[in-house]
């Protein structure tokens, strides 16, 4: 594997080097759970999701991670708002996450899904442990993260601790040491959830649950820390401060950012009101021509979403599908099974094909340039292969498209069977044309269409797909 990966913390793309060389452990921030998650929040789930197959793909193991933020302020406000318990938004909301995560094709069975409010113990017990080594300090029953004892605190958003204290807003009767300091965990207040600790009730703050799973559930070093680019500050900042001031050791040796997607040129976020959901979206467009939508710009890259991009992106996710379906079609109609000599060159292409795309997957997961290889693949076959080609280079020519499709997390729908009925009215429409009896062919057509039916005719035949 020559895997390269733009590592925020060094600004620099390098080679990946895991710690294990058999397996890669890696921590993706998940969805704070008191709504419906946004395009936004979609694309590091499927970019993410991406690279776990493609390091599955070169054959590593992947302990892969995302977390369910289920206690947090806008929880709360929610459940004050519709008189609900928080657990029971949290669970409902969950389940809308791994609704909207399997019609994106993601392989959620593969991924764990620790919740902040399981891990409580174990979040106190950090928080505990870095109180004895004064580097948090307890007020009120609030625990603060003292940023002035963290070593290179700012190091992953290359900003200066000097130059944020002075930018810093200091609250009147303040109980931080420094207006930077952090909530390692909050006092309770009524009518909130909240558990029992050494420093009364109370409830964590945001950045400590993800330090404290990754280490439980990952290790003190984990090898990739991915999430949004508007997590790189303060969250993932807080986070190596805190861990590694723990344990002293790396937190995790590669960071990894994408960037937002913009609504005119704005942010998409629900606190400007700009944003459109994922379950919106699934009832105009199938989730995959949102993959594919995510997939179509490199992961760094800040893109921007409109209806008419969606559009423009189910019109060439059809491509694929045409071309997809037409090697299947000419796998049934060729009736030539092992390959010609003269098919050695369509192979040696084809497998040029596979290196290409390897070779931009393995330049920072440019799923941009990954694509057009599968286009390029589409035309060529188009092209170069027909009903006298040889079953076997048709197979081979499929199953490279499918392999790399498979990486990407695409052209996974099956073909529906028609029903009997439809199936009869494509025969009767054959033999009306066969017959030259084009008026009823044309009826027919007409009427297949009206059941969102389309056909096409070609020189291999008739083929047909849904509208």
């Amino acid at each position: 594997m020559k895997l390269k990966l733009y590592n925020t913390l060094t600004r620099t793309k390098e080679e990946f080097k895991p710690i294990n060389k058999d397996k890669v452990t890696m921590y993706v921030c998940g969805p704070t759970v008191y709504n419906f998650i946004h395009v936004g929040n979609a694309r590091p789930v499927v970019v993410f999701d991406v690279l776990r197959r493609y390091l599955q793909y070169n054959g590593l193991k992947v302990d892969y991670l995302v977390n369910f933020t289920d206690i947090d302020d806008k929880l709360i406000i929610k459940s004050n708002e519709e008189n609900r318990p928080v657990k029971e938004i949290a669970e409902e909301f969950i389940n809308e996450y791994l609704t909207d995560a399997k019609n994106l094709n993601v392989k959620e069975e593969e991924t764990i899904h620790p919740k902040a409010t399981e891990n409580i113990a174990e979040i106190i017990d950090f928080i505990s442990k870095l109180e004895e080594k004064d580097i948090a300090y307890s007020v009120n029953g609030n625990v603060y993260f003292d940023v002035s004892k963290a070593k290179d605190y700012g190091k992953l958003s290359n900003k200066k601790l000097d130059e944020l204290m002075v930018g810093a807003r200091i609250k009147e009767n303040t109980e931080k040491r420094n207006p930077m300091d952090f909530a390692l965990w909050k006092s309770a207040k009524s009518g909130e959830p909240s558990w029992d600790c050494p420093w009364g009730k109370g409830r964590p703050g945001w950045h400590i649950e993800c330090s404290v799973m990754a280490k439980k559930f990952l290790g003190d070093t984990i090898d990739i820390h991915a999430g949004g680019q508007d997590l790189e500050f303060p969250h993932h900042e807080n986070e190596i401060a805190q861990t590694e001031s723990l344990t002293g050791k790396t937190f995790s040796n590669y960071w990894m950012h994408n960037a937002m997607i913009n609504v005119d040129n704005q942010k998409m976020s629900k606190s400007l009101d700009n944003f459109f959901t994922v379950r919106v979206v699934s009832k105009e467009f199938d989730l995959e021509v949102l993959r594919y939508f995510i997939l179509s710009s490199h992961y760094r890259s800040q893109i921007n979403f409109s209806k008419e991009i969606m559009v423009q992106s189910k019109t060439a996710l059809d491509r694929l599908y045409n071309g997809k379906e037409n090697l299947e079609y000419l796998m049934d109609i060729t009736e030539q099974e092992k390959m010609l000599d003269e098919e050695s060159r369509v192979k040696e292409d084809i497998n040029n094909f596979k290196q290409k795309f390897i070779n931009s997957m393995d330049d920072d997961l440019n799923t941009a340039d990954a694509i057009s290889v599968l286009f390029e693949i589409i035309r060529y076959t188009n092209t170069n292969l027909s009903a006298k080609s040889s079953k076997e280079i048709v197979k081979v020519s499929y199953d490279v498209l499918m392999e790399l499709a498979g990486i990407l997390g695409l052209l996974y729908r099956k073909d529906e069977i028609l029903e009997d009925e439809i199936l009869k009215l494509i025969e009767d429409r054959n033999e009306a044309r066969r017959n030259k009896d084009y008026g009823l062919a044309d009826k027919i057509r007409d009427e297949l269409k009206e059941r969102g039916i389309t056909l096409k005719d070609t020189p291999e035949g008739v083929k047909w797909k849904r509208i």
